[in-house]
Parts: structure tokens; sequence; C-alpha cells
């Protein structure tokens, strides 16, 4: 079973200009999500999704620099290039994060990811009802059932720009929801990188988790968020 993640970026962001790249505690935030991910994938199971506009050059040269895989596609379509970073890759399932989703939690995305390669289900989803903090967002969808479902998702534009919505609002298959039953305090807190505030936030975050920040667990994130304020 070939399974691997796209991590979808870009760099010209509204709210936060650059995100992708803003160093927090000294690691630009895309390669934060990146090293979540290598705990579990190996390095040929990542590909970085960023467009081929020039504003994404930087996101581009990054990449090179670091040797990640990279695939440019459609800036404003992001499930296209989604899609097309999924064939290109070969793979029978994709993982769909974003850039800015620092905070994967190691345990529920190894336990997703074993339930994956089963092969039984169409998509797997830790999204749903938004048990998980935003930030921690993990997706499994099976490849050749997105492509064939695709053109419910090309014309929407709503689609295009979440990956999959069009899963989420259409019963079109076998679905597995992951909920947190562990830290239910955490539900919905925003812990994705979108504006200044979060970057603020998040730096305060990952410094209060000390040197071993990188094996945190749900639980030390509830620690670690409890202390911001006092």
């Amino acid at each position: 079973m070939k399974i691997g993640a796209v991590i979808i970026a870009r760099y010209n962001s509204s709210r936060l200009y650059g995100k992708v790249l803003k160093e927090i505690h000294g690691t630009p935030a895309l390669e934060h999500t990146y090293n979540r991910l290598r705990k579990v994938l190996e390095h040929d199971q990542i590909v970085i999704a960023t467009s081929n506009e020039s504003s994404d050059d930087p996101i581009a040269a990054f990449t090179k620099e670091k040797g990640w895989n990279t695939f440019r596609g459609s800036l404003e379509n992001a499930a296209q290039r989604f899609l097309e970073a999924s064939k290109f890759m070969d793979w029978e399932y994709a993982i769909r994060t974003n850039g800015d989703n620092i905070f994967i939690d190691i345990k529920y995305f190894r336990e997703m990811y074993e339930a994956a390669k089963e092969g039984d289900y169409d998509f797997l989803t830790n999204v749903k009802d938004r048990t998980f903090p935003k930030g921690m967002s993990i997706e499994i969808v099976k490849t050749d059932f997105y492509e064939k479902h695709f053109d419910k998702i090309k014309g929407n534009a709503d689609y295009e720009e979440h990956v999959t919505l069009a899963l989420y609002q259409n019963d079109l298959g076998s679905y597995r929801y992951f909920y947190n039953t562990e830290i239910k305090e955490l539900q919905g807190v925003q812990l994705a990188l979108d504006t200044a505030e979060d970057f603020e936030r998040i730096n305060k975050l990952i410094t209060s988790l000390g040197d071993n920040y990188e094996d945190y667990t749900l639980l030390n994130i509830k620690n670690a968020y409890e202390q911001l304020d006092r």
C-alpha cells in the first residue's frame, strides 16, 4: 500500500504574509509540520505541494535546499494541486495537511495511518466536529476515490479552495472519523498559524514546551496552553 502526505503550502497568505516560512522557535513553520510527519513517515512519503506562481518561489527554493519532494500546480485550485501531487507521487492514499498545521498529534496520526493501510475506507479524518485543536488536522483520502468524484469539486470555488469540503458535504463513500476523547478541553482551540496573534501564541507555546518540544503529547499541549495567560 503506497501512502504519503501532501503538505499544501502557499507563501502569499493574506492574513499573515509568508507564514509557512516564518521562524517559530528558530525553525520555519513548514519545517515544524514536516518534522512531525517524519516521526511516522519516511522522507519519500512526503511532498510539498505549492503553486507554480512566482509568489511561491520562496517555498520552492526552501524545499530544494532541504532536498524535499516538491510539486507545483494551480495557485487557486488547491484541490487540483492536491490530486495532481498525489498522482505524481503514485500514492494509493494521500494524507492531506497544511503547512501551517504544526501541532500534528503523533499518537493519533499513527493510528490513522495504520487504519488507512488496511484499505477499508475511502476517507479518514480527525476534523469531523472539531474535537481536536485547529492545527492538528489530518485527512487521508484514497486517491482513485478522490479522482472519481473530482467532477463534483471542479467549478465550485469553495471546494477548490477547501480541498476536502466536498467529502464532508456529500455522502460519497466509506468514511472513518477519529475523535479526541483524551483531552476534551482542547476541542476547537486555535493552534493553526493563521494570523500575527497566532504566531505570537504559538511561539510562546512551543518555547514553554522546553527543549524536548518535538516529543509533546496532547496533555503537554493542554498544560502549556493553560499557562500562556498566567
